[in-house]
């Protein structure tokens, strides 16, 4: 790994007991560096790692926000309205208010508070309109914007990225992670509110056969392991060339679904035949998302070390354990579009 600018920084984690975020925070904080964490709570299944400094705030309140940035080299910010394909659709209003309320108080705290560098966690659903592939980071400037509320949200906190550093210098990094999958995210009850994975290790889970698969089970997606994500992440904040750049964060191992369901169906050891059923899809589900990856690999160094598989297993074992602990239901939902 090349040399890192910054050592033992303080470090502000927003939305840091969510899934990805909560990931990054138990990395910084066994790295020996100082970490708040700054989370209202509001997914059920939110963490706070007992090592970290925490604020329960509201970070659409700028006065809150300004709290949580006081003494605080480097914030990486992932607090953000967040969820499956079917809380894109339910929450389109939602997700594009609460998000830029969140990107403008974080990000006028951040300039109050002189920080050295903010991090972005954007999403790949930037690349949503791309008919590129792979994508690069500088396809953005040549494809047409995101379709759904939760994409141009994201590239929303993008904007402000460059706008604050146009106006106030406020140094950045953005990276877009691709389909991050691990252990701590719960299924939903409802179709679509989580990801794919543990959607669909829900289903099986709860005996449904044949296994409903949205749309025509040929989208593909690229998965990354949320450790491999977390530490790109850290990475690029760190790295003195991360300063002003953006980054794909992720693996381009592309997989359809189809597939994919087989694969968990396979580790799971169900004995019945792989059977599935197709069900109409979602107005906003990507067919294709690739990333190219060479510019995080040559510029800092990074690269995924979780082999698919390898991480794939751990979640199926982790999610039996939690089903058998009750910590989910597994009765279905409808689809809500």
């Amino acid at each position: 790994m090349a040399k890192t600018k910054f050592l033992g920084q303080k470090f502000l984690v927003t939305g840091g007991a969510g899934f990805i975020g909560s990931e990054i925070v138990r990395q910084l904080l066994t790295a020996g560096h100082f970490v708040r964490v700054a989370d209202n709570l509001s997914k059920k299944d939110a963490s706070v790692d007992p090592r970290a400094e925490f604020l329960n705030v509201d970070l659409t309140k700028f006065d809150e926000a300004t709290k949580a940035f006081k003494d605080i080299d480097i914030c990486i910010n992932a607090a953000a309205k967040i969820g499956g394909i079917g809380y894109f659709h339910k929450y389109p209003a939602t997700i594009l208010s609460e998000n830029n309320k969140i990107y403008s108080c974080t990000f006028e705290a951040a300039v109050k508070a002189n920080i050295k560098r903010l991090v972005y966690i954007s999403s790949s659903m930037v690349f949503e309109s791309t008919t590129r592939f792979p994508s690069k980071e500088d396809d953005l400037d040549k494809i047409p914007p995101p379709v759904s509320s939760y994409g141009f949200s994201k590239l929303s906190g993008e904007w402000y990225c460059h706008s604050f550093w146009d106006q106030y210098k406020l140094p950045y990094s953005i990276c877009r992670p691709f389909n991050a999958y691990g252990i701590n995210e719960f299924p939903e009850r409802e179709i679509g509110y989580a990801h794919v994975i543990p959607d669909l290790v829900r289903k099986i889970l709860g005996g449904q056969y044949p296994l409903e698969l949205l749309g025509d089970g040929k989208q593909t997606r690229c998965f990354t392991h949320v450790s491999d994500i977390a530490r790109g992440v850290i990475a690029v904040g760190l790295h003195e060339k991360g300063k002003n750049q953006d980054f794909n964060v992720g693996s381009d191992e592309e997989i359809n679904m189809l597939d994919l369901a087989k694969r968990i169906w396979k580790v799971m050891g169900v004995k019945k035949p792989f059977k599935v059923k197709y069900i109409p899809g979602f107005k906003f589900d990507i067919k294709r998302r690739v990333p190219n990856v060479s510019k995080i690999h040559s510029t800092i160094g990074w690269r995924q070390e979780v082999k698919f598989d390898d991480g794939l297993k751990e979640v199926v074992l982790w999610l039996k354990s939690q089903k058998s602990e009750g910590k989910f239901d597994l009765s279905q939902g409808k689809m809500k579009k």
